[in-house]
């Protein structure tokens, strides 16, 4: 049995690597052997890793549910030996890296945040992006409003940023949505923005624990 994290992809190396690392570091807690593979734009594909059909539980790097976790992944892994998790978000280790992200950057406790997601136009990713913004908050300890880069269901960071916020991206990579984000942030007068969520140690924990309950969910029902 293998792990397998799957991101969405990206054109820029810096955003790819990021799957990588994470990959590395839990498999190294779980003590197995890991992969990182890609939804689209970088190799490897899943379909492609998936190919070998070598048992594989699968953790995606996706922070909500929409097409991809519906339709692409379940399709990709379909008549395989690979049991599939869920979005990666939201949860409450994603809003404590996120916690650490903005610290580093000089945010003070409390001071007005914008969370901001790409976006989606599926009620599936909204419901997760708004929990994501709940997290945050609580976590946090002060006002937390959320945007999104695209999609409906959230306004547009410039709708919502006001000069002083700090800003922190609810996303993995960085990228292109991660340059948006930096870039409409400061135009409408953010004072910090935070640095994308990384692989930070929480998300490492967060995978190792995804990835240990699909083993002992694959052990009970071969037990069974």
């Amino acid at each position: 049995m293998r792990l397998v994290v799957v991101a969405h992809g990206t054109r820029q190396l810096l955003g790819n690597a990021v799957a990588s690392i994470i990959a590395k570091r839990a498999g190294r807690v779980l003590g197995m052997e890991s992969k990182a593979a890609y939804v689209e734009l970088c190799e490897p594909l899943l379909t492609d890793v998936l190919a070998d059909c070598q048992p594989s539980v699968v953790v995606p790097l996706l922070l909500s549910t929409g097409y991809h976790i519906k339709v692409d992944l379940p399709q990709a892994a379909e008549g395989l030996p690979v049991a599939m998790g869920r979005a990666l978000g939201p949860d409450p280790l994603l809003a404590s890296a996120q916690v650490s992200r903005l610290v580093t950057v000089g945010a003070d406790p409390g001071q007005p945040v914008v969370l901001v997601a790409a976006g989606s136009n599926d009620p599936s990713a909204r419901a997760d992006i708004a929990a994501a913004g709940l997290m945050l908050e609580k976590a946090w300890g002060g006002p937390v409003r959320v945007a999104t880069v695209s999609g409906s269901g959230a306004p547009a960071i410039d709708q919502v940023v006001r000069p002083g916020d700090a800003v922190s991206p609810y996303l993995l990579a960085p990228g292109f949505f991660s340059d948006l984000v930096r870039s409409r942030a400061s135009a409408a007068g953010a004072e910090i923005v935070a640095d994308v969520i990384g692989p930070h140690p929480d998300v490492i924990e967060l995978v190792v624990r995804r990835a240990a309950a699909l083993l002992a969910e694959e052990r009970s029902a071969q037990a069974g």
